[in-house]
């Protein structure tokens, strides 16, 4: 299976709003409301140049939100298609934000989680982050988790 990791563009708004709800749909009967991805303005978010989308073959599979912010490098949102799960996309769209990180000069990266996305702690710690902080974010409760890149140019 070959997938291409590429800058979203305005054609594809759609498809990666329906790859983003299509992931973090099944949490909403668990944390009693739309997760904060799902919320999220994508077609703004495409023209920002912040959105990253894997395609299989021409097929929109994942996406990836990166944001520099005050805290630093920030993966904003990571989703998979469930139809793709399981087949290391996830880990892909990481190792990519990762990259893009080193390049931007950070040397660390973090992201936020529903304190109830056990799946998604459990997922980011096989890939070495760890959590820094817990928060209530705009209505949720998060947990912080950072990974530091050993890599980063200095």
């Amino acid at each position: 299976m070959s997938i291409e990791i590429r800058l979203a563009v305005t054609r594809d708004d759609s498809a990666v709003a329906y790859c983003v709800c299509q992931a973090f749909i099944h949490y909403i009967p668990r944390i009693g409301k739309q997760p904060g991805p799902m919320l999220d303005d994508y077609q703004s978010l495409v023209e920002q140049s912040v959105v990253y989308v894997a395609c299989q073959q021409e097929e929109i599979v994942g996406v990836l939100v990166l944001l520099e912010t005050d805290e630093g490098f920030c993966i904003e949102t990571i989703a998979v298609l469930p139809s793709a799960q399981g087949v290391g996309i996830g880990g892909k769209l990481l190792a990519f934000a990762e990259t893009v990180a080193i390049n931007l000069g950070y040397i660390s990266i973090y992201l936020s989680t529903h304190r109830l996305m056990y799946e998604s702690q459990a997922v980011y710690a096989r890939f070495g982050y760890v959590e820094f902080d817990r928060r209530v974010i705009n209505g949720y409760d998060r947990i912080l988790i950072r990974k530091l890149l050993l890599c980063a140019r200095i």
